[in-house]
């Protein structure tokens, strides 16, 4: 049975080069992986600020529609996808009248049988049994693993390694001959959603957590999420105009590196696509 696979927007737009790596490496590991069938927007960041029944409709859709397809498990390598899917999931089945609502909102049943895996679950579990015999050039640079906001919180819901001081990307990034440093901003927000509306904002906080990097000697930043990725990677312009600086420093999404490390050229990868040139 094929691994069902929610790409979400971003993933099908400004984030392609994501949704290229995960693929690539599936495919490098022979791990089958089929998009869920009619899949919506999840609601991204803005649903939950506006109506909380759509909040609840649009994830319970998709999480319907997987269970309607046959998965078993499905992986969101987006990490704000990844948060709106699992919280519903948290929602509905602790407020049963509100599980009765939503499934006639949407017109179809939530069983809850179906496994969300985030992408770093999805890495532990599909590509790091197999990882060290295939790597062929070790990723020999010191790198600061972003997790943003959504990989790990909210805690109670999600119970994904360790809410203040996670682990799990650095000791994947160790597995493939990088050197995951110590630093400040792991978890501490890059501004999200308001990279449009309040670009000085994004600007202000992506432009902290490169400067904590840059200090402690990163040569990139790793990340698993568009939305970090686009405000820390799009946004460079801004950022560095705002700090004064002139941070080159690229960031590269986990999978990227992985798939570099057992030889998947950068184009199929999609590291062209990136505004900061991701050369180190």
């Amino acid at each position: 049975m094929a691994l069902g696979f929610y790409p979400g927007c971003s993933l099908k737009g400004s984030s392609r080069e994501y949704n290229e790596s995960v693929l690539a490496l599936a495919r490098a590991f022979n791990v089958q992986v089929k998009e869920i069938s009619d899949w919506n927007c999840c609601g991204a960041t803005a649903a939950h600020n506006l109506n909380k029944e759509l909040s609840l409709a649009l994830p319970a859709r998709i999480i319907a529609l997987a269970e309607k397809d046959g998965f078993d498990e499905i992986v969101i390598p987006c990490a704000a996808c990844y948060s709106r899917l699992a919280s519903t999931m948290h929602e509905l089945y602790r407020h049963p009248e509100t599980k009765e609502n939503i499934s006639r909102v949407i017109d179809m049943e939530v069983k809850g049988s179906v496994k969300l895996l985030n992408v770093i679950q999805f890495l532990e579990k599909y590509i790091l049994p197999g990882l060290e015999t295939r790597i062929i050039n070790r990723f020999a640079h010191k790198v600061a693993c972003y997790y943003g906001c959504l990989l790990v919180r909210p805690h109670a819901v999600l119970q994904f390694d360790r809410e203040e001081e996670p682990q799990t990307m650095d000791v994947i990034m160790s597995k493939i001959g990088a050197e995951p440093i110590d630093w400040a901003f792991k978890t501490e927000c890059c501004g999200a959603g308001l990279s449009v509306s309040r670009t000085n904002t994004v600007a202000r906080l992506s432009g902290n957590i490169l400067r904590d990097a840059s200090d402690r000697g990163a040569g990139a930043v790793i990340v698993a999420c568009p939305m970090c990725h686009s405000n820390l990677d799009m946004r460079r312009n801004d950022i560095n105009k705002s700090q004064h600086t002139d941070y080159t420093m690229p960031v590269i999404y986990i999978t990227q590196a992985i798939g570099l490390a057992i030889g998947i050229t950068g184009k199929e990868l999609g590291l062209h696509r990136h505004f900061v040139k991701a050369e180190i």
